[in-house]
Parts: structure tokens; sequence; C-alpha cells
């Protein structure tokens, strides 16, 4: 503590009963103040002239860095701890004090940090921290560590650092008196969802860490508004979301605490705020749109954010569906509750195809005793597939429909979020060529996902299988060159979202009872902007054997990059073998490279697959050129899908251009010691391989 003697303390005192007498010179909209007193200073210290200088310099730092609206400061002496040696750098650039000082030796050190309102322009926000520096400096007079709230910004400076702690515990809880009408246990958890969602799409999807939302609830109360809002310093992978979920924990416990059955309420903290009221809060429209949610799901919207979580504890549901339950709402939807009758539960999850005007995305909910029922408690015989994610169980719904159940695994982290990126895709795709997506359950740990049931599997299960294989014609095979054709033009081009699969294989291709094509599995796929043409990724994912040469090497994706795999799937449907099939075999040559020398010598015919009694000859030569042309090595030269669908429909093959040798050959055969009778042989001993396994 910096002591002072008799005449100092009377000087402050004076001086601060002579600033409190000026108070109407404080800004009028300050909301909160903390002073702590166990530190302070004096008049024309080396504080003073510390803390004048961030007055200057953290104004116009909050509102120029990458991080725009918020900023972190420090000035005087800072202490830097080495695993050799303490120093302590000066207050000039390269000046050392000597080794070995000790932190107490360097009282006039002040850190401090800024934050202001994600909807608050920056000549607004330089001039809030401006003015709570002025204020702080009069109603926490000549204290070492001062935070002051106002509604547009935040700002604390101490001589104690602060910065790299995620405490949030300097808070402003402040609640509007004022009774709602409708039911309150309703209400209140209309405003938990609200909050959730705002939160959440705070720290995941803007680069401010803020979020604005409204929802509409009932005809007393049309709408509830709210707003989040925290510090963009922290990783989003780590320290951020420990943050948000604190923030989230919060918001369930103190919200019935201090603001149960209130119009409105706010908490205000250093690093996380959030506010909700009866009328418009923010400037702008709302980033989200939420739905009224029927009342007894109303917190299903969380989804855990870690392994094996869930979001909110299961005895704070309880209590919340205990409170619903226990209203007239409620009561009234139970009387009519029948599966046939009942009105759709929806999940309501932010739509990310459009960051400026946030909607939300409907999905149905269903009841996991439901699906326990239509699976046989997920019984063994049911299973019909299985993954990195989890397994996949056939069952069927009280109305009769059959469905697929995709149940993710408890302690798949990766799953998770390609569970919500399918979820926020597939709700927004509807094409007779892609799978549909029946519903959602996110029940006692559980988190599934309910597709159409497609009786014929995967296309990878028939056409590489010597017998099932027999099943596909080729009037069969061509329909399904076309419909996965159709699929994908409709994600790229034709769908209101941009859509790259960038894992389309054999496997990921369903096929419904009279072997019509749909694309599944959106886990791995991006949305991209309506003018954007590529992308580029360091986590390369996908399936080997059917990603395009940029990707595989450099991580660049785009729609070409789809096309690509579309050829490989049009090879493998003509050909009957998998792309990769000898990668594990004695043969050193690959499928793709095969094809190309066939096709270089004019005996593409001799690659169709030898169980195909009959087939069109043009069709085949015409889908082997497109397939040619869908692997060029530049991702420019392969056609839209778009283009591929003209050519399938209207026959045009004799106007398209010729290829050039394809991408990514596993073995460049078509040099002059590879003979034309070594690519025979070789397809000839996979052929006999494909009958020997009948």
């Amino acid at each position: 503590m910096v002591s002072h003697n008799l005449s100092s303390y009377l000087s402050l005192t004076i001086l601060t009963h002579v600033l409190l007498a000026l108070a109407p010179l404080v800004s009028s909209d300050m909301l909160w103040q903390d002073c702590v007193s166990d530190w302070n200073y004096t008049a024309n210290s080396t504080y003073q002239s510390n803390l004048k200088l961030l007055s200057t310099t953290l104004p116009k730092k909050a509102t120029t860095s990458p991080s725009q609206l918020f900023a972190t400061d420090t000035a005087g002496a800072i202490l830097i701890a080495d695993p050799a040696l303490i120093l302590i750098v000066g207050p000039k650039p390269g000046e050392l004090a000597q080794p070995g000082a000790h932190p107490e030796k360097i009282p006039d050190t002040i850190y401090a940090l800024a934050l202001c309102r994600g909807d608050t322009n920056t000549s607004a926000c330089a001039a809030c921290i401006a003015n709570a520096f002025r204020d702080a400096q009069q109603v926490c007079a000549y204290v070492m560590d001062v935070t002051v709230y106002y509604d547009p910004c935040n700002l604390r400076f101490s001589n104690q650092n602060f910065l790299t702690s995620i405490d949030n515990t300097k808070q402003l809880i402040k609640g509007n008196g004022e009774n709602v009408t409708s039911p309150a246990a309703a209400f209140d958890a209309a405003v938990g969802v609200l909050l959730s969602a705002v939160v959440d799409y705070a720290v995941l999807n803007s680069s401010v860490r803020f979020g604005t939302g409204v929802e509409d609830f009932d005809t007393n109360i049309p709408s509830i508004y709210a707003m989040a809002q925290c510090t963009p310093d922290l990783s989003p992978d780590d320290q951020l979301e420990v943050l948000w979920r604190a923030c989230l924990d919060q918001i369930v416990k103190v919200q019935t605490k201090f603001f149960g059955g209130k119009q409105g309420g706010r908490i205000v903290g250093l690093r996380c705020n959030y506010r909700f009221e009866l009328y418009p809060l923010f400037s702008g429209s709302p980033l989200l749109h939420l739905s009224a949610p029927a009342p007894e799901y109303l917190f299903t919207y969380l989804i855990g954010h870690s392994p094996g979580g869930s979001g909110i504890k299961s005895s704070t549901l309880l209590s919340i569906a205990l409170g619903i339950v226990s209203s007239a709402l409620i009561a009234s939807l139970v009387v009519i509750c029948v599966w046939n009758k009942r009105k759709p539960r929806v999940l309501l999850l932010p739509d990310l195809s459009n960051t400026d005007s946030m909607q939300s995305v409907n999905l149905p909910l269903l009841d996991l005793s439901t699906l326990k029922v239509a699976t046989e408690n997920f019984s063994e015989r049911n299973k019909i597939g299985e993954g990195g994610f989890g397994a996949v169980y056939k069952g069927k719904l009280p109305d009769g429909e059959q469905i697929a159940v995709k149940r993710l695994s408890q302690g798949s982290r990766q799953g998770i979020g390609e569970l919500k990126n399918e979820l926020l895709l597939v709700a927004k795709l509807h094409h007779k060529n892609l799978v549909r997506l029946v519903g959602v359950c996110l029940e006692e740990h559980e988190r599934l996902v309910v597709y159409e049931y497609m009786p014929n599997r995967s296309l990878d299960t028939l056409l590489f299988d010597a017998e099932k294989s027999k099943d596909l014609d080729w009037g069969t095979r061509f329909r399904i060159i076309s419909g996965i054709a159709r699929g994908l033009q409709y994600v790229h081009e034709d769908s209101q979202s941009k859509i790259i699969h960038r894992d389309l294989k054999a496997s990921n291709v369903l096929l419904d009872l009279d072997l019509n094509p749909k694309i599944s599995d959106f886990g791995l796929a991006r949305l991209f902007e309506q003018d954007q043409t590529k992308d580029v990724t360091n986590r390369v994912v996908g399936t080997f054997g059917y990603m395009a040469p940029e990707y595989a090497m450099r991580g660049q994706y785009s729609v070409k990059s789809d096309v690509f795999s579309f050829a490989i799937l049009i090879i493998e449907i003509i050909t009957g073998r998998r792309n990769c099939g000898f990668y594990n075999s004695d043969q050193s040559i690959d499928l793709l490279a095969i094809i190309w020398e066939h096709w270089a010598n004019g005996r593409i015919l001799e690659t169709v697959d030898p169980f195909l009694s009959s087939f069109s000859e043009d069709q085949v030569r015409t889908c082997v050129h497109i397939g040619l042309l869908c692997v060029q090595q530049n991702p420019i030269d392969r056609p839209t899908m778009s283009a591929v669908n003209v050519i399938l429909s209207t026959d045009a093959s004799s106007s398209l251009q010729i290829p050039s040798k394809p991408a990514f050959c596993i073995q460049d055969i078509s040099n002059e010691s590879e003979t034309q009778q070594e690519v025979s042989t070789a397809m000839q001993t996979r052929s006999r391989a494909h009958i020997e396994t009948i």
C-alpha cells in the first residue's frame, strides 16, 4: 500500500468533497463504479502521469486496432518473468532495469482495459473511453484501481495486472422492476433461449464478440430483445469457451434469481455482459431472429461444447420444465400432445448463410423415448452402419415412416462440430437428390440426427460387391450418375446457400427403394458466399482417392474440388472398381491412369464393368469424356455441374473439348516403357479378382 502523511490525507479528503460538489461534471450515463481504496496515488506523481498517457493512447487503440471497440494497454515499467531471471522493462523501448528486481519496486505501472458495445461507432467509442478516464478520476479521486461502466463502454485501470485473467466478477446486476403480464415461467424460459442463442452468436460468429437478437413470444409480449458481448482477446479454442460457458451457466442461475418474471435485466462484467428488454436496445437490425418455440422444450437449444457435455445441467432443466408444466399454457398443450396431431417442435439454430441479417433455422425435434421405441432401444440388429462419428440405426416412427438414426458417440468432440455443421446446412437444403432430414434429438446427453431411410443403403455396398452389383444395370448406373450431378448442381448453384461438400464419395451416396441416388453426410461441408470462388484450409479432411490435387496438397477447395470427386464417382460407376482399389493390391497402376490410357488408345469400352451384360456405348463414352474433363489439373478447366447436366441430358458430347492427361495419376503409364498389353493385363487381373469375391 502506498502510504501518505496526514497533510496529504487531509488534502485528498478536501479535494474529494470538492469533486463531489462538482458531481454534475460526471457523465450522467455512468451505470456503476468500483473504487478499490487499498491503493492511492498523489497529485503530479508518476502514476498520475502514466494515467494521463493511457487516457490518450487507449481510446485511439480501441478504435484503430484489429479488434476494434476493444483494447488493452499498459504504462510504466512492466515486470517480465523469465525462467532464468526476472527483468523489469522500463517505460522507454529497450530500457532494462537491473536483474533481480522485485514487483513491489514498480508501483507506478498501470494496466488498462476498455470495451465498447459492438453496435457503437468508433468516434462514440473513443469519446466514451475518454470520458470514462475523466469520470473515474472524479468519482474515485486518486484511487489506483478503478472500474466504471456505461451503456456504451466499460473501463478499468489498475496497478495490478488483471489483463491475463478471465475474471468477470466485477459485475453490475440490474433488473427492470416491472413484472411481465404473461406466465412468468414460460417467459423466463424464452428469455433463456434468446440469451443463450445471442451469447452463442457473439462468441462463435462475430469478430467483435457481439450479438443481438429478437424472439417472438405471444400476443401480450410480441417480442423480446437481447444483446451479449465478450472481450475478443481470448482464444476461441480454450479461454473464450471457458468464459462463454461460465456466462451461459450464469444466465440460468442469475436470471431466475434476479430477473424472474421481470420485463428486463442486465449483467455487466468487465469481460462478459448481456441484457434483455421488451424494446429494441441496440442499433441496427438484430443479428438473430428466433420464432416463438413451444414452451415445453424452450431450453433444448443448447448443444454441449465439451465431450459428453450437455450445455445446461439436468437439475436446472428439470426445475425449468417443472415450472413450465405448472403453467396453464403447458397444461393445454399436454391435452393435445398426440403424435399425429401435435404442433411440430423445432430446434432453433443460427443461419450462417447471411451474416448481415441472421435468421433462425428450424429443425423438428423428436423425443428420445420415441426414437428408443423406433430402434428397439438402439439394438444391434437394427444397426445399419458405423463410422468415426458413431453408429446408424434403422427405425420406424409411430406413423409408419422408416428412418435412419445417426447416433453421435459420447466422446466425439470432432463429431459435435460436424453435427452442428450438418444441421445448419442440411436443414436449408431440399432436393430430391439430397437425403431429407427428418429431425433431431438432444436429450439425456444423446445427440441424434434422424434422416429418411434409404432401403438400398449406400452406393458402395452395391457397386463394389460382386453379387449385388449385378442389380445395377447400365440404365440404373446412368440414372445414378445423372442424379448425383443434379444434386451437386443444386448445392453449388441453385440453392439459397452455396455449399461445398468436400467428401463426395460412393459411401456418401445413398439409394432409395428405386435405386435413385441421394447425396448425404454434410458434416465436412463448407458454406461459401455467393460470389466466393475458393477457400484454403490448413486441415485437409475427406477421403483420399476422391480429393482434388489442389485440395490434397495445398488445402484449396472450391466447387471444382467437388467436381473432381464427381469424376472419380463416374469412373467407379462405369468400371465397378474403387479408384483406390490398387493401393492394397499387387498392382501399382491406379484406376484413373488406366482410364486415361484406354481413352487415349480408343479402347475405353474395355474398362466397363464386366458384369454389365449390355450398355450404351455412346453414353459410356460421354460419361468417360465428362469424367476426364472433370479431373483436369487446373480447376478452371473443369466444367461446372450445370454444364455437366446439359451434356448428360442433351448428349452434347460432340461439342466437348479434348481432355488433357488427368491430374493425380499414381503412375505415369503414358511413357514408352509402359505398353498397352501391361495395362490390359492389369485390367484383366482386377476383373478376375472382382469375380473371385463372389
